[in-house]
């Protein structure tokens, strides 16, 4: 099996005709057309990425988070369904996979996965150390290590700000060791946010990770620009507040005007607002399913949403 990260270029290691067919299914526009803002760029084959401010690499600007979706232990045919998504997540171009060792048997599922997958190239892998001493998020680390079968993480990031002082000076010395590539921290729900605003302004780190979505807006406010001022990449969680947002909206109508940044679903026009705002580098939701998978994929493409029709997206999702 092959595996390795996203270069500096837009460079795409995969197969393109299989991954044209399986987007032509899915109904997604193949033009790499992007909305003004400065909200990104597109790379081979339209798929929108991303630049990693610290260093310039690009990596497509939707990812997939694994909190409860991979979390099914060792039913093997439920491992089975992970494996056809994360599958179909790589054909159609995602990177970033994020996982913690707080998600009970992700990490384990997640390796699983990866090592019966033919391709894994684009593969960015990140996880988190989560607890409260250095000496156990080191071994912590080690087994992560060991569970998603790789030696060295993409991105490492600290739980919940928990213990972040003495996490971040581990994690500097894994980068420094070259074991690990980019190092973060991270918070959800819409919590911690003068904590989190304390690191960004203080630890060398690279990257953060928060919730944003089109109604949990606050980090519009101060966390969004203070990363663009700081060049820190921007990892959104909870981009559908745990399917909440999905569940609510799809009682309702798409708009037509919907169709002028290349939104043919709910998912997609949730998930291109947060990955038109100029500071946000990769969005994570999680799925279980193949079909939410090829939704979720389908923001990849296409034209972005301006900024007016940012606050025309906010004001219509709040009305209903």
């Amino acid at each position: 099996m092959e595996r390795g990260i996203f270069g500096t270029t837009a460079a795409d290691p995969r197969g393109l005709a299989r991954r044209h067919v399986l987007a032509a299914s899915a109904g997604f526009v193949s033009a790499p057309l992007i909305g003004g803002g400065g909200a990104g760029a597109a790379g081979r084959d339209g798929i929108l990425i991303r630049p990693i401010p610290s260093s310039g690499e690009c990596i497509p600007a939707i990812g997939l988070g694994t909190w409860v979706a991979f979390n099914v232990g060792t039913v093997e045919k439920l491992r089975r369904q992970r494996l056809e998504v994360l599958h179909t997540f790589f054909d159609l171009g995602g990177g970033l996979i994020d996982s913690s060792p707080m998600y009970g048997s992700s990490e384990e599922v997640v390796g699983w996965c990866l090592e019966r997958l033919d391709d894994t190239a684009g593969l960015m892998a990140a996880t988190k150390v989560w607890t409260r001493d250095e000496e156990t998020g080191r071994g912590q680390i080690a087994e992560s290590r060991r569970l998603w079968g790789i030696d060295t993480f993409d991105v490492m990031q600290v739980h919940n700000l928990l213990n972040w002082q003495g996490h971040l000076e581990t994690l500097r010395a894994e980068k420094e060791a070259g074991r690990v590539r980019y190092i973060g921290v991270t918070t959800s729900h819409g919590s911690r946010h003068a904590a989190m605003e304390r690191v960004m302004r203080e630890a060398p780190i690279d990257f953060v990770q928060f919730t944003y979505n089109i109604l949990d807006r606050e980090v519009e406010n101060h966390l969004l620009p203070l990363a663009a001022e700081r060049g820190l990449g921007v990892i959104v969680n909870r981009p559908f507040r745990q399917k909440q947002l999905i569940d609510r909206l799809r009682r309702h109508p798409l708009p037509d005007w919907a169709a002028d940044f290349d939104a043919a679903n709910w998912p997609q026009f949730l998930l291109k607002f947060i990955i038109s705002h100029p500071a946000v580098t990769c969005a994570i939701p999680a799925t279980s399913r193949v079909d939410h998978m090829a939704e979720n994929m389908g923001a990849l493409r296409g034209r972005l949403p301006e900024p007016e029709t940012r606050h025309r997206m906010v004001d219509y999702v709040e009305g209903l």
